[in-house]
């Protein structure tokens, strides 16, 4: 009788750390936790308690970012210069290699809810998948037949410069950008530099979600016209299904019929893998990679 077979999902938040543990055998997830973002030592040192308490095989990681994606660097799997305190220059990768001595995968949160999104959506090699969450920031991310867009450094796409909504005043919430690129514009601390109230608080008639839909309409056009994907979904919590509609005129509106679409209800749509789990379903594939 073959050994059971286990892996680890580590999706690394700036807020929390959401760890997981699937049976490769029956795909059935069969430990999770919610671990909070402190400093960086506290933060690995219990998750890694995490996964001696639930063994696992091999571990994929979906991580906040920058992180150095490039194998033949001497920082490969490191967390890059970063706003999140104390994190610039950690080596993720490795502290978990070392401390429970098992094979890892490493990429951003947004490629690897990319990733599981593309294996909820039947891994169709034919395809290429474009996923972008809408949250505290906005990140993005591009599978094209199965294998990731970026080869020494991944995307930062939630940094792409847009132009301003009619009548839209806001100063922009990027401390590196101000109102100039989507994640200024769009993302959920946006919404109440606006209004002064929580986005989860306002009605969603608020005409700030409108305002979220045009950037981030704009960013999904801009992605349409350079890489051409197949699916777009937007992921996150700050727009939902009924904003989508507004993302979807106004990506038409940029496009003015200048490219043939697929019908725009099957182009952009939300996640395929509910409750905010693809992220964690792309670890555990990525994961399975290593033991092939």
């Amino acid at each position: 009788m073959a050994e059971k077979k286990y892996v680890g999902s580590i999706e690394a938040g700036g807020t929390k750390f959401i760890v997981a543990v699937q049976d490769v055998e029956t795909g059935k997830e069969v430990a999770r936790d919610r671990i909070p973002t402190t400093t960086n030592k506290e933060t690995l040192q219990k998750t890694a308690d995490f996964f001696k308490e639930h063994p696992v095989d091999a571990l994929g990681i979906g991580t906040f970012g920058p992180i150095d994606i490039n194998p033949k660097s001497h920082t490969y799997g490191y967390i890059l210069d970063t706003p999140k305190p104390g994190w610039s220059g950690t080596n993720v990768k490795g502290f978990f290699e070392k401390e429970l001595g098992i094979p890892v995968v490493m990429t951003t949160d947004v490629n690897a809810s990319c990733y599981g999104e593309y294996v909820a959506r039947g891994r169709d090699d034919s395809k290429s998948y474009f996923y972008a969450t809408v949250g505290t920031g906005v990140g993005a991310g591009i599978v094209q037949a199965g294998k990731f867009l970026g080869l020494n450094n991944h995307p930062e796409m939630g940094h792409m410069l847009v132009r301003r909504y009619p009548g839209d005043d806001y100063k922009g919430h990027c401390p590196f950008h101000d109102d100039a690129c989507v994640e200024g514009m769009a993302a959920g601390p946006s919404l109440e530099g606006r209004t002064g109230i929580p986005g989860e608080k306002l009605s969603r008639d608020n005409k700030v979600f409108t305002y979220s839909a045009y950037y981030i309409a704009q960013m999904l056009f801009n992605v349409y016209m350079t890489a051409r994907p197949d699916v777009m979904v937007v992921g996150g919590s700050v727009l939902n299904e009924d904003d989508l509609v507004k993302v979807r005129k106004f990506f038409d509106e940029f496009n003015n019929n200048y490219v043939a679409t697929p019908d725009l209800n099957d182009l952009i749509v939300r996640p395929a893998v509910p409750h905010n789990g693809s992220a964690t379903l792309g670890d555990f594939e990525l994961a399975k990679n290593l033991l092939k």
